[in-house]
């Protein structure tokens, strides 16, 4: 690995005899880690079912690291049921750090691919709202694609600048989670590109950035409200400094104590422009300290009492008796649970929202709640989404692949499967040892495959 001469000078510099531990580390191999799903399995059973060497994350109670050269979890058909996410360990403390609860209203800022938002939302157990946004496009629709394969159903995935979210959400949020885009410093031993990338300039243009992100996400935290801070960088600059101008900025924010578990380093006073003592609360996650590839972690509250009433108006559901009866049908047919809330149409998409879902109608909406499926013209085809909350006991009917066969990996290629008792019996929840995976549509003794053609795997 060839770190960038002014990075390795800054750094030689700042640790002065931490220094050569440091860049050891970064010379060994990145940490691999999944944090498993807490919505669809509990811990006790997904480590006995779960066939790779696992070793726990011990600053994340769902958090597991494993063996890239004895496992592959991510062509495993587990991780296409959304058993678990695949993700490195220091990233899962920004979201521990939250401590999210079930009905509160929180707001992943700057949310892509989704790793902290299915942490927040797993901890949320689908109550409350949950806003994940993501400004770019693409990323966006991954992070739409593993809030599905998580069976979430409190999310609402959106695609906006941050600047037209506080226009709708002044003083909103209980709490907010702003995992700024930065310099990629904690990704040098996994992402050859954030080295090539790296340079002193891009440090300052995403401290200004970090900086106009936090001043925003001020604005929609409501009084009382908790704001968690975090990045996967190294440099003062983005971290202890922007913290330090983020609270003189706003005196209303107050940096919170975050514990000190074993081989996690407080905020570096030292580093700050003003000697700032209160950065000490902050966290520091590095590398040479940790099995993880290194965080920043602030937690503040902003301090005031909360006398207003938010102007925030809900969603109310907009579909007709009519345009329901398809739905219906389907549920009645073939779901043993019935789905209740409010159902919400888009463009013949039918969503139900979560409860008290703000209005969100003018702004860029990839996901809003559980998707369940389309309006056809005299028939209802059910989404993915609604699969991968479903379990074999809410649905009619179910056909179970098994991990110790290969049988499943048709399915998860497109192709269609051969059904056993030649009926037609129509909608069926596809599932590997008991783990919904997607869905089929029995007729004439075949199963069609309506696994997402986006999602289809090769072997």
């Amino acid at each position: 690995m060839a770190l960038p001469d002014d990075f390795c000078r800054k750094m030689k510099q700042l640790l002065k005899n931490e220094a050569d531990d440091f860049f050891s580390a970064l010379r060994d191999e990145p940490i691999k880690g999944l944090r498993f799903n807490r919505l669809k399995i509990e811990k006790e059973t997904f480590i006995r079912k779960i066939p790779f060497s696992l070793s726990s994350v011990p600053f994340c109670e769902d958090g597991f690291y494993y063996d890239e050269k004895q496992d592959e979890p991510g062509k495993h058909p587990f991780h296409a049921a959304g058993l678990y996410y695949i993700q490195e360990p220091s990233a899962m403390v920004p979201a521990e750090v939250l401590q999210a609860k079930p009905g509160e209203k929180i707001l992943d800022l700057c949310a892509a691919p989704g790793g902290k938002s299915t942490q927040i939302a797993a901890a949320m157990e689908n109550e409350g709202i949950l806003i994940s946004n993501e400004i770019h496009f693409k990323r966006a629709k991954a992070l739409s694609e593993n809030i599905e394969r998580f069976g979430i159903q409190n999310a609402i995935v959106i695609n906006e600048r941050p600047e037209k979210l506080v226009q709708h959400f002044p003083n909103y949020f209980d709490k907010i989670l702003v995992d700024a885009p930065c310099s990629g410093e904690g990704m040098f031993r996994k992402d050859d590109n954030a080295i090539e990338f790296w340079s002193e300039d891009l440090v300052e243009k995403c401290s200004y950035t970090q900086k106009k992100l936090l001043s925003l996400a001020f604005q929609m935290l409501k009084p009382g409200g908790t704001l968690v801070y975090s990045t996967c960088t190294f440099s003062p600059e983005e971290n202890e400094q922007v913290i330090e101008a983020f609270v003189s900025m706003h005196p209303e924010m107050s940096l919170v104590e975050i514990p000190k578990r074993e081989g996690f380093d407080r905020g570096r006073v030292e580093w700050t422009k003003t000697n700032f003592e209160e950065i000490s609360k902050c966290i520091r996650l590095w590398p040479h300290k940790i099995k993880g590839e290194g965080h920043f972690v602030a937690k503040l509250i902003k301090n005031g009492e909360n006398n207003t009433r938010s102007s925030v108006s809900y969603l109310k559901s907009n579909v007709k008796k009519q345009q329901l009866a398809e739905f219906q049908q389907f549920e009645h047919s073939f779901l043993k649970k019935r789905i209740t809330g409010a159902f919400f149409l888009k463009k013949q998409q039918l969503y139900v929202l979560p409860e008290k879902c703000p209005d969100i109608t003018s702004l860029n909406v990839l996901r809003a709640g559980l998707h369940l499926g389309e309006i056809k013209k005299k028939r209802f085809e059910p989404n993915h989404h609604l699969a991968l909350s479903l379990t074999p006991n809410d649905v009619k009917y179910s056909y179970s692949f098994s991990t110790n066969e290969k049988d499943w990996q048709a399915y998860l290629t497109g192709e269609t499967i051969s059904s056993p008792l030649g009926v037609d019996r129509g909608w069926i929840l596809m599932t590997i040892d008991g783990e919904s995976i997607g869905w089929g549509k029995e007729t004439k003794g075949t199963i069609k495959n309506f696994y997402p053609k986006g999602l289809r795997v090769q072997f």
